[in-house]
């Protein structure tokens, strides 16, 4: 039997969307604005996507039997 995850389906499904999000920002922020803020949604994203990550891990890990 696989163990669950740290996030409910409810909050996965946020994450993937707030990830989504932050990557499809990023590029357009970087065409529209001089400066280099649009970094910070690159970074967003990213560690939106190592929770995601961490999160299918822990899922994917076989759940430890108690006796």
């Amino acid at each position: 039997m696989r163990s669950a995850g740290f996030l409910s389906e409810r909050q996965r499904r946020l994450a993937w969307v707030g990830f989504l999000l932050a990557a499809f920002q990023a590029p357009v922020a970087a065409s529209l604005i001089d400066d280099a803020s649009w970094l910070f949604a690159v970074v967003v994203a990213l560690l939106v996507a190592t929770v995601i990550m961490a999160d299918d891990a822990q899922r994917r890990r076989p759940q430890a039997e108690v006796e």
